[in-house]
C-alpha cells in the first residue's frame, strides 16, 4: 500500500495552497480584464470597414469578382453583427473615444431593431451566396443602406 507523502516545498517555491489561490483570483479576474466592451464594438466596427472596403473593390471593378470571397466577407459583417449588441453595456457610455451616441441608451428598442436588420441582412447576402457582381449588388446595397442609417442615428462623429 502506498502512502501518500506531503511535504512542504523547498524554500521560496510556492506552495500547493498558494499556487490554487493565484490561480483562481486570476480565473475570477479575467472576465473583468478582458471585457472592454467599447473597444470589442471598435474591433467589430473596424472589421465590418475592412470587409465594406473589399466588397467596394468588387462593386467597382477594382477586384476580379470572386464568389467565395464575397460570401466570406457578407459572412464575416454577420458574425460581427451578431456580437455587435451585445457589446453596449450602461457603463460603456463614456470612455475610450466612444462615438456611441446616447440615443443607444435612451431608445434600446430602436436600437436592438437596427442591429436586428443589419444581422438580418447581412445573413441574407450571406445565406444568398452571389455568384456574380450583379447579383451582389443589391445585396450589398442593403447591407450598406444598414450602415448609413445607424451610424445617423446612433453614432456620435469624433472630433
Amino acid at each position: 500500500m502506498a502512502l501518500l507523502r506531503v511535504t512542504t516545498p523547498p524554500k521560496g517555491e510556492p506552495s500547493m495552497r498558494m499556487m490554487m489561490l493565484l490561480l483562481a483570483a486570476t480565473v475570477a479576474a479575467a472576465p473583468a480584464i478582458a471585457a472592454d466592451p467599447i473597444a470589442e464594438r471598435q474591433a467589430i466596427m473596424k472589421q465590418n470597414g475592412k470587409d465594406t472596403k473589399a466588397l467596394v473593390g468588387y462593386m467597382k471593378g477594382e477586384t476580379p469578382y470572386d464568389a467565395a470571397a464575397v460570401t466570406a466577407l457578407f459572412t464575416s459583417m454577420n458574425a460581427g453583427a451578431k456580437a455587435f449588441g451585445t457589446k453596449f453595456p450602461p457603463t460603456s457610455k463614456t470612455g475610450g473615444k466612444t462615438e456611441a451616441a446616447p440615443a443607444i441608451w435612451e431608445k434600446p428598442a430602436d436600437f436592438k431593431a437596427a442591429v436586428a436588420k443589419f444581422q438580418t441582412d447581412t445573413g441574407a447576402a450571406a445565406a444568398a451566396r452571389p455568384a456574380s457582381l450583379d447579383a451582389m449588388k443589391p445585396l450589398f446595397g442593403q447591407v450598406t443602406a444598414n450602415c448609413k442609417s445607424c451610424h445617423e442615428a446612433f453614432r456620435v462623429k469624433e472630433q
